[in-house]
């Protein structure tokens, strides 16, 4: 009984505790991306500063992305209203606009090196090392998104979320959405601050 007790209060205090640690997990995301932005701003001053269009592929991923918020909020309520296997399907829709946003990335980077423009070395400039080296920061917080769309994906096909006890699958859509709007910062950011 106490055992019982003192597992129930555990699991209590982990629930209030996950979401508080994400958002500070995402703040500190904030500040870092905040960070290689403002460096962007200033490196615009230099001399050897290179304006180009954002390659077509950009464009592509983040109406991407944006779809996979969209799925998602779709499929988390509809595990609310218990309808498990269309809320199952757009989950599984959800990880395949995120690996086709992630691909869509790739190609640009290879629209840029078709354009002579590389991230290091012979041909790099400062502004396509700034820009290759963000997106490229954004696409590895995307993959650890792509990580957590499995993981919530195995859980719902486990029936481990319930409509009273959605916690895990929230804590993923948190950070997918957080994912979401962070691209849609950096492409604004890239598309307006040349």
């Amino acid at each position: 009984m106490v055992e019982q007790t003192l597992q129930e209060e555990l699991t209590v205090a982990r629930k209030i505790s996950l979401k508080p640690m994400l958002w500070v997990s995402m703040i500190s995301m904030v500040m870092f991306f905040a960070g290689l932005t403002s460096a962007y701003v200033i490196s615009m001053k230099r001399d050897d500063w290179v304006t180009f269009d954002l390659p077509d592929a950009f464009y592509i991923s983040t109406f991407l992305i944006v779809a996979s918020s969209i799925t998602l909020m779709l499929s988390q309520k509809l595990i609310k209203q218990e309808k498990r296997e269309m809320s199952l399907f757009l989950l599984v829709v959800t990880l395949f606009l995120g690996i086709g946003f992630i691909w869509q990335q790739y190609e640009g980077f290879n629209e840029l090196k078709d354009l002579g423009l590389y991230f290091t070395g012979k041909g790099s400039t400062v502004s396509t090392s700034f820009i290759i080296g963000i997106t490229l920061m954004h696409v590895l917080h995307l993959l650890a998104g792509v990580i957590v769309l499995f993981i919530v994906i195995y859980n719902h096909f486990k029936y481990k979320y319930k409509p009273n006890d959605l916690l895990g699958f929230e804590l993923g859509a948190i950070f997918w959405h957080f994912v979401d709007i962070l691209w849609i910062y950096l492409f604004l950011f890239f598309y307006f601050i040349r």
